[in-house]
């Protein structure tokens, strides 16, 4: 087996908590008191464009939640919508462990608008950690489409038999292994190490 050289890592759900997924947007809008269905149909005719950068997030919520007078603020949603990011525990720290290493090229492949993923690389201190964001809002391309895994190994150059990528959802990962990376389903911290120790990756 080829030495990985490259680790690939998601990053809402592996080594922070989702950004803008189900979970969040229904603590959102049962904390604004918004009904959800409503806010579906919109948010899933926007989703693309705002994860690949094509609108921002005040463009995003105002057609979905500020197309009519609200009791509070587009910052107050936005500031709320910021807060609900939180780092898993252990993974990010094995992440870190693992960068400092200087073993391993480094890099996210991760579906964020742009606001978003900005503020958690600043937050969580991801550039101390990550040589290359091959997030969707900058590149224009949406995990599991299999473009964006092309894209990050042509960015690399790295053979995919030496490119390890870890995600939490199984359609993320069956498209990297089509590219020929070896793939890790994201359990916990532990799990993690042990199934990185099965490829010969350590700190």
């Amino acid at each position: 087996m080829a030495r990985i050289s490259a680790i690939f890592w998601d990053v809402g759900g592996v080594l922070l908590s989702n950004a803008w997924d189900r979970e969040q947007r229904r603590l959102a809008l049962a904390h604004f008191g918004l009904d959800e269905t409503e806010f579906d149909d919109r948010h899933e005719m926007l989703v693309s464009s705002f994860e690949r950068g094509k609108i921002n997030l005040k463009q995003y919520l105002e057609r979905t939640i500020f197309y009519r007078p609200r009791p509070f603020t587009l910052d107050a949603f936005k500031d709320y919508m910021f807060s609900l990011s939180q780092p898993i525990d252990g993974t990010l720290d094995l992440a870190k462990q693992l960068a400092a290493s200087g073993k391993y090229r480094m890099a996210t492949i991760n579906n964020e608008s742009r606001e978003l993923n900005l503020f958690r690389i600043q937050k969580f201190g991801l550039r101390e950690v990550f040589d290359l964001f091959v997030s969707s809002c900058f590149v224009g391309l949406r995990k599991p489409e299999e473009g964006i895994y092309r894209l990050a190994l042509e960015i690399t150059q790295r053979p995919p038999e030496e490119c390890c990528f870890v995600d939490d959802r199984t359609l993320n990962l069956e498209s990297a292994a089509r590219q020929g990376m070896h793939v890790i389903q994201m359990q916990n911290a532990e799990q993690l190490r042990e199934e990185f120790a099965k490829l010969g990756i350590a700190a």
